[in-house]
This record gives structure tokens, C-alpha cells and sequence, in this order.
């Protein structure tokens, strides 16, 4: 079967409120969803599979400073850095995962290289960095990673917590970058990759890099990339409970999606969204909080971001 491609994308729930956003850092997030895109759109435009576009896609997020990711990375309290990535191919449900690595340029090629390269979908530590070794990934020092930003973040959330002043400010709370993708053979992927929340403490996993909860993957029903509080996601398994209401309820993607994230998340106060696409090429991309930096593009059609409602 020959149909169209699309692929979503967002940098995250983690969103500057909108009293804090200048101008100009609202352009430069539009830009950086359009390039990201544009990744992406590259490899399904050239009859590429989705579990490359979405590697592409994740990647070029990953090297975007101004998302929690990569490059971008939030700080732990200890002022270092882990970070997690999933990804997971629709054909067959073959996934793979990272958590709490450092050093990797680029994590979603990691968790892909698990997936390839092994018989297991979740690894850490030193095993999981072997395996990046022995792929011939590229790895960057501690500089490359650092951006005043997030430093002057950790320091924030540092003092208020000190002062007994901590806010729920999302910006601070969730950061996570990730795509899906449909391609033109018909076929789904997820891709998601995270520095976790700023000042979390050492060893602190989030739903991310966890297969059900912050990604997922079927031909059969959906593709799902997730951003939020991370424990709320993992308390209601959202990715694969939207699946699970698609393929026993015969709920829609959009009905799926709305119920988990409005009503699911909100029994466990958990705020952030998702990105999902059907294996009909539906797209949503439900959120409740302030906002989701997020984009998509469709075969043929013109690339599409937003930040806020």
C-alpha cells in the first residue's frame, strides 16, 4: 500500500510562559520546529521509512539548544547530566531504550543501537556506553552540553527550594523532545529523548525512555511521543493506554488521546501532552498546560509549527 507521509514532532511541554517569552525567542523556537521538520520530511520525502525519519527528526531536536535534550539537556542537582531516549518501530514492536547515560551527542541514536545491536529494549550505565562504543557514536565532553541557561535554571530551582519558594513552573518541570511518524509503505515509529527535569535527583528515570508510558509504536493503531511529569505518565501508561483504547474500546486516536490526557493525567495531577499519529495518518496533538512546542508536516503540504493554544 502507497499513501502519503506525515510526521509530528515537539520539543517539549516545558513551555516559557507567555509573560516570559520575547519575540525573539518565539521566532527562533518556530525556527528550530520548522528545521526539525524539515529533517524529517528529507526522509519520507525520499520514500524513507518512519523509524528513519523519526531518528532524523529526534536528532535534529537533540542538537537544538533550545530544547531539554542533547544539547539542551537540563541539569541534575549534582550539576551533571542524564539523560534517557526510546525509540520503537510500528512493523513489529521492536524497541529500544536508554537511561541515564552521558557523553552521547546524540541519545535516540543510542536507544536505536540497542534495539539493533542487542537482544534487550532497556539499558544503562556502562553496558548501554559499550554498546555506544561499539557503534562508533559520537560522544562530546561535559562543554558541549552546557548552556548558561540550564545552569542558571538549576540555580533557580536550587535557591527556591532552599527558601521553601518552589513554583510548579512547566518550563522547569517538562522537557522532553520526540516525533512520530507515517510513511508511505504505511508503516509507524516513535521517538522520544529527554535531560529529565531540572534539579532531579541522580538515578531519577522518567516515562520517556520507558516502552508504553512516553513512547510507543504499532501499525495497528498508533504512534505516541509524550512530555509532561514524567511519574503521572508512568502511573497511567498513557502511550499504550491510548492504544489499548483504540484497539479493545475502537475509540478514535483523538477521542483516545483527549480522554487520557484530560482525564487520565488529571486523577494523578499530571500536566503536559502528547503527540500521536493513526495508521490512517490522523494527527493530534493534545496537551493541558500553558503550551507544547510542536509542528507537523504532511506529503505535499507545508510545514506547520505552534507553541500555545
Amino acid at each position: 500500500m502507497t499513501q502519503g507521509f506525515v510526521l509530528a514532532i515537539h520539543g517539549g511541554a516545558g513551555v516559557l510562559p507567555r509573560h516570559d517569552m520575547t519575540p525573539e525567542r518565539e521566532a527562533a523556537c518556530h525556527a528550530a520546529l520548522a528545521r526539525v521538520l524539515r529533517a524529517g520530511e528529507e526522509v519520507l520525502k525520499a520514500n524513507g521509512a518512519a523509524l528513519d525519519a523519526v531518528t532524523a527528526a529526534v536528532s535534529t531536536l537533540e542538537n537544538e539548544p533550545l530544547f531539554n535534550a542533547g544539547r539542551g539537556a537540563v541539569f541534575t542537582r549534582e550539576g551533571t547530566h542524564e539523560m534517557d531516549a526510546a525509540i520503537m518501530d510500528g512493523r513489529n514492536r521492536r524497541a529500544g531504550a536508554v537511561a541515564g547515560i552521558s557523553g552521547v551527542r546524540n541519545p535516540v541514536h543510542l536507544a536505536r543501537a540497542v534495539m539493533e545491536r542487542t537482544d534487550h529494549i532497556l539499558m544503562i550505565g556502562e553496558g548501554a556506553m559499550t554498546i555506544a562504543r561499539d557503534a562508533g557514536l559520537a560522544f562530546e565532553d561535559d562543554d558541549y552540553f552546557f548552556t548558561q541557561e540550564r545552569w542558571d535554571s538549576l540555580q533557580q530551582t536550587l535557591h527556591m527550594e532552599a527558601e521553601g519558594t518552589l513554583d510548579d513552573d512547566p518550563s522547569r518541570r517538562h522537557g522532553t523532545v520526540g516525533a512520530v511518524a507515517l510513511d508511505r509503505a504505511g508503516n509507524l515509529a516513535a521517538a522520544t529523548s529527554t535531560g529529565g527535569m531540572t534539579a532531579k535527583r541522580v538515578g531519577r528515570v522518567g516515562d520517556s525512555p520507558i516502552i508504553g508510558a512516553g513512547t510507543f509504536a504499532d501499525n495497528a493503531t498508533c504512534a505516541v511521543s509524550a512530555t509532561g511529569d514524567g511519574e503521572a505518565f508512568m502511573r497511567c501508561v498513557v502511550a499504550h493506554e491510548i492504544d489499548a483504547r483504540m484497539r479493545h474500546a475502537g475509540q478514535s486516536l483523538a477521542g483516545a488521546a483527549e480522554q487520557v490526557v484530560r482525564a487520565d493525567l488529571a486523577a494523578y495531577e499530571g500536566s503536559g501532552g502528547l503527540i500521536a499519529i493513526d495508521c490512517d495518518g490522523h494527527v493530534v496533538m493534545p496537551f493541558n498546560c500553558e503550551g507544547m512546542y510542536r509542528g507537523s508536516v504532511r506529503d505535499g503540504e507545508a510545514v506547520q509549527t505552534a507553541i500555545y493554544d
